[in-house]
């Protein structure tokens, strides 16, 4: 008998987030400690403090939050790649003979 789940476990979601800290050292820190996933580089805000987003499941928002640090939640990224995929149709859009691509290129059989 195997010991297979019937269904896979899930896994937490992945949210984006905001990290602006108090200096470029405060945030430096951070990432080298906590090891988020970044999206892009850090930026100078307005209030001369320093931002990066970054994506992390959403059970590891408590290991970016400290004294210095301020934590703003823009989004869930998994929902959004759920929503993303919904809209992605199924079947093979070139299975009518009418809808083969044409142009230049040779058309290779099979």
């Amino acid at each position: 008998m195997s010991a297979v789940p019937s269904t896979p476990p899930t896994r937490p979601d992945i949210l984006k987030l905001r990290v602006t800290a108090d200096d470029a050292d405060t945030l430096l820190a951070l990432l080298r400690e906590a090891r988020p996933d970044t999206g892009g580089r850090p930026q100078a805000e307005p209030d001369g403090r320093v931002g990066i987003d970054v994506y992390v499941p959403e059970d590891q928002v408590a290991t970016l939050e400290r004294e210095g640090v301020t934590v703003t939640r823009i989004g869930n990224a998994s929902e959004a790649g759920r929503a993303a995929q919904a809209e992605v149709g199924t079947g093979d859009r070139f299975a009518a003979e009418d809808a083969v691509p044409r142009g230049l290129a040779a058309k290779l059989a099979g």
